[in-house]
């Protein structure tokens, strides 16, 4: 971000959070939203698919993850401690003054979590080894 708003780079692709401060001071431009979605901290910017890149989505997420083997009564009950904080007006309204949206209610189960982690993998995996990108 900081190479952007000195000018030594064209274009980034940004999450929401690194991105708004400058986009609501007007020191950079903010062309789409990459995922289906316009956000509610700035739902002047289309999306993707609106701005004619249809399907290029990424999305900026945070999980809370533990130990394998952990028992799924306590998975159960970080799971609902989470849910209920999420449904919480004043943790959505810091979510969205940041740019982030929270996911729907359905997809705030651990199953949920690992059909989305795996379907992340299978699109961006072949993306990355075909790049060539190593760990470092």
């Amino acid at each position: 971000m900081q190479d952007l708003v000195a000018g030594h780079i064209d274009i980034v692709m940004n999450a929401a959070t690194d991105a708004l401060s400058q986009v609501r001071a007007g020191t950079v431009k903010a062309y789409a939203v990459m995922g289906t979605r316009r956000l509610s901290a700035l739902p002047e910017i289309p999306t993707v698919d609106e701005a004619g890149l249809p399907g290029f989505y990424f999305s900026q997420w945070f999980w809370l993850w533990a130990p394998k083997g952990t028992p799924d009564s306590v998975i159960g009950k970080l799971n609902s401690a989470v849910v209920t904080a999420l449904a919480e007006p004043q943790t959505g309204s810091r979510f969205a003054d940041v740019g982030q949206e929270i996911f729907p209610l359905e997809q705030q189960a651990p199953q949920a979590l690992g059909a989305l982690h795996r379907a992340e993998i299978e699109k961006w995996w072949p993306i990355i080894k075909a790049a060539g990108i190593k760990g470092e």
